[in-house]
């Protein structure tokens, strides 16, 4: 007989020594089980009581309203526990190992979010007249010294707002330059199979035309086919760099030099800079422009804890065409550099990203980051993410198929398949086994190139004692797998919530709630 969530089972026998039956909560212990916000409270009533007011006439006009609110009433002990039940359900960097590959979701130094909140940083508004904000526009000159000095390129656009963003940034350079030049009619990007996914999607946002250049049996760009489809339709290429298989493109310096001897700009994805930081500088590969995610590479908050942050670094040839505004230093004073105060020698930027110039707080966080590490300590990130990522790979690789296990080591990231698990079973069989272990899942079914890709970014915060105990909970659900235990089909079993039908979940999601219809009654025959 099965067991409900409670864990009853009937044959059990009496569940407590009065011989009561428990009722079903759908609670396992303390993980509770949590209702909508809309089922818990009604909308016809409030969690507090008010005395009607006196009868004074309205000021509200049009605007007042004449119905119900649509809003569930809660005490104020039923919202605080809500959200709190909510909250508890969440998985993050805080709880455990964030495995996810390509999004470097490490540990957030809580240094970084005390200097965010400072006074001056914190409170800081947009629209602050220049000379009372001295100290911010000081501190994001320095950061973008850092920047361009830790990346060995030219200039560097702080207002993107993210990674994509940043994307966009660089190839309205591109596209820029190209009409400055009168040669606008190149309308082919070129993105290797390695790069990120936003890449293609980039640049027909920008109006250009993608085509896919093949990966070799290693992992890497094909080079050669790269350098027959140069011709002068191509604007440029956009790779990633370490690429989405974890490994360095180590002929990309050859490649930037075909691109710009063919005429074209070279666009890097820095998402995976937290790999190279410290150890390789882009400008050095011929880069043309290149994002870097400061919610990746410097720490800033990721995902929920965001807005994210992707500044974009140019080479001396993109510099003319890179975005307004941004901060100068001029006879002792910083100020921002806007449209009407550009003059000549910003006259071909190709205009605005965003309405102001960035993140504060992003900014505040990565410079303390980088100030806290310094040059040799930033140098060991990126060599103690790779020693992790390494670690993984060669610990799971008799274990799980490793596709590029014999091209080298790999950097920031560790890619497996499912190509050697039991019939019937999946990639997303060990996602969801992963989490009755107690991790999120690591990235699936990306890159495309592999199929049922497994990709694992350990990063460097992670100890040794932390890889071994995720390691061994990987390891265990792939022997799961690969033996046919029929029970992973059905994981998770310890979450708060069973597997979904991810494809109905994807193609019907449910995103608004709606109050219940009522069963209409029906005559009796």
């Amino acid at each position: 007989m099965s067991v409900n969530q409670s864990g009853w089972k009937p044959e059990m026998g009496d569940a407590t020594t009065s011989g009561v039956m428990p009722t079903f909560t759908g609670n396992r212990a303390l993980m509770l089980d949590e209702a909508l916000i809309f089922e818990i409270g009604s909308g016809e009533t409030t969690g507090v009581d008010i005395d009607a007011g006196p009868d004074l006439p309205s000021r509200l006009g049009r605007h007042a309203r004449s119905g119900a609110i649509g809003l569930p009433g809660l005490s104020e002990p039923e919202t605080v526990r809500h959200y709190t039940r909510l909250s508890r359900q969440n998985y993050a960097i805080d709880l455990g190992l964030f495995p996810l590959g390509s999004c470097t979701m490490k540990h957030n130094p809580r240094l970084n979010e005390r200097m965010a909140r400072l006074p001056g940083f914190a409170d800081l508004h947009p629209l602050a007249p220049v000379d009372t904000t001295q100290g911010a526009l000081e501190l994001i000159h320095q950061l973008a010294h850092w920047l361009v000095t830790l990346t060995n390129m030219d200039s560097v656009a702080m207002s993107p707002k993210a990674g994509a963003h940043g994307e966009l940034c660089g190839i309205l350079a591109i596209k820029a330059a190209l009409e400055k030049r009168g040669e606008g009619h190149r309308k082919i990007i070129l993105v290797p199979e390695s790069a990120h996914g936003t890449n293609p999607a980039t640049a027909a946002f920008a109006g250009f035309k993608v085509e896919d250049i093949p990966a070799t049996a290693e992992g890497r760009v094909d080079t050669q086919a790269l350098k027959d489809r140069l011709g002068p339709d191509v604007a440029g290429v956009m790779i990633t760099n370490p690429n989405t298989c974890g490994l360095f493109e180590r002929d990309l310096k050859e490649i930037s030099d075909a691109v710009h001897a063919a005429g074209g700009y070279v666009y890097c994805d820095g998402a995976n800079f937290n790999a190279i930081v410290g150890r390789v500088r882009p400008g050095d590969l011929g880069i043309d422009a290149m994002h870097i995610n400061l919610h990746k590479t410097f720490s800033t908050p990721h995902g929920g804890g965001g807005p994210g942050s992707g500044p974009v670094v140019f080479s001396k040839a993109l510099t003319p065409f890179a975005p307004l505004p941004f901060v100068e230093r001029q006879d002792g004073k910083f100020v921002l550099v806007e449209e009407e105060t550009a003059g000549d020698h910003h006259a071909d930027s190709f205009g605005r990203m965003v309405a102001f110039h960035g993140q504060m707080g992003m900014f505040t966080r990565a410079l303390s980051y980088i100030l806290s590490h310094g040059a040799d300590g930033l140098r060991q990130v990126a060599e103690d993410a790779v020693l992790n990522a390494n670690y993984v790979l060669r610990s799971l690789d008799t274990v799980l198929d490793a596709p590029f296990g014999a091209s080298g080591p790999c950097m920031h990231e560790a890619l497996f398949s499912d190509s050697n698990l039991a019939d019937g079973f999946s990639t997303l069989d060990i996602a969801k086994g992963l989490i009755d272990e107690g991790y999120h899942p690591m990235t699936v079914y990306f890159p495309l190139v592999v199929h049922g890709a497994m990709l694992v970014e350990p990063t460097e915060t992670e100890s040794k004692a932390a890889l071994d105990q995720f390691i061994g909970a990987f390891a265990a659900v792939a022997e799961r797998a690969k033996a046919g235990d029929a029970a992973l089909k059905s994981a998770p079993h310890f979450a708060p919530r069973r597997r979904l039908d991810e494809t109905l979940a994807a193609r019907r999601p449910v995103l608004a709630w709606k109050e219940p219809v009522a069963p209409v009654a029906e005559a009796a025959e």
